[in-house]
């Protein structure tokens, strides 16, 4: 069994895909993740996860550090890019290969939908390549049995059976493109992280980060996953679902909309004080008790209707 536990020293980040601007729900995770880092007195972080440059934008990762500068969420040291690392994660695949853990899948798409078990997080691998030598495709990870634990601060304690439950990881694509697990689990330790801050959303990427993280000796953080926010259709706020961006003009009531969400009950006159106050208040009233453990934050604040209240307020 893998237990995860947390370290002494806080380090927390905030890790965009600068495939679009920063919406409502994941300025809530920023939000969560910097109070929660600051209130500690620790270190914020900024990761920018653009491996896969044909989802990025020109200029959206600058897009996004405006966002936040405009909100008062200042971070830590310069950010960490995920493109400018690949020989990182290379060596971290050929540690995995030298320990003979990795071997190709061939499988499509199409074969993956087919064969996969329905599991808590998702569709699992079924292991069809597993004992079949392949010359190409995509490379994976041999996760063995047993299971794999989380004490998660906000969702509790969450395990899953390695077979069952998770499956081989993918660490490679096809297209030679390293895979956001592997980058992650890399990148968590190259930065000192020692919690993670991010929507329930990825609590299956957690297990699979974690196995990565086993396989190749790293310490691994402890985490806290947030409810994602959905709006009044039930829908995740999403750039999948064309969630409207932030506006740096709307700071103050995001930052208070974003405080009531994380149900830290910010007084009303908060609202007109400018992103910094909001903040400072956010910081010295954080407590991280009262943040809601559900899978969503229900219903929420409807994006047009926060616009719509926020451009009425005196």
């Amino acid at each position: 069994m893998i237990l995860v536990n947390s370290l002494a020293e806080y380090r927390g980040r905030f890790a965009p895909t600068p495939s679009g601007p920063l919406h409502l729900g994941s300025l809530l995770t920023a939000v969560a993740s910097f109070l929660q880092a600051r209130h500690a007195g620790g270190a914020w972080l900024l990761r920018i996860d653009d491996l896969d440059r044909a989802r990025c934008p020109a200029g959206m990762a600058d897009r996004i550090l405006r966002q936040l500068e405009a909100h008062a969420l200042h971070w830590d040291a310069s950010p960490r890019f995920q493109s400018g690392h690949v020989a990182e994660y290379r060596q971290a695949l050929e540690t995995l290969r030298q320990r003979t853990l990795l071997y190709r899948c061939a499988c499509t798409r199409a074969a993956l939908r087919t064969a996969s078990r329905a599991g808590p997080d998702g569709p699992v691998y079924a292991g069809t390549c597993r004992e079949r030598a392949r010359p190409r495709g995509a490379l994976r990870l041999r996760v063995g049995s047993g299971s794999v634990c989380v004490d998660d601060g906000w969702q509790g304690r969450q395990c899953r059976d390695l077979a069952a439950e998770v499956g081989d990881v993918a660490v490679q694509r096809a297209d030679g493109l390293v895979a956001y697990q592997l980058a992650c689990a890399v990148d968590e330790q190259a930065q000192g992280i020692t919690e993670v801050v991010r929507g329930v959303d990825l609590l299956g990427s957690t297990f699979q980060q974690r196995c990565i993280q086993s396989a190749l000796g790293l310490a691994p953080p402890g985490y806290r996953h947030l409810p994602v926010l959905v709006d009044a259709g039930g829908r995740k706020l999403s750039k999948q679902n064309h969630a409207a961006p932030v506006e740096p003009r709307e700071a103050g009531p995001h930052l208070h909309a974003c405080l009531a969400l994380l149900d830290q009950a910010p007084p009303a006159e908060l609202r007109r004080e400018p992103p910094l106050e909001i903040v400072r208040w956010g910081v010295a009233h954080w407590d991280a008790a009262r943040v809601p453990r559900a899978a969503q934050i229900a219903g929420g604040i409807p994006y047009n209707a926060l616009q719509q209240t926020s451009s009425e307020a005196p």
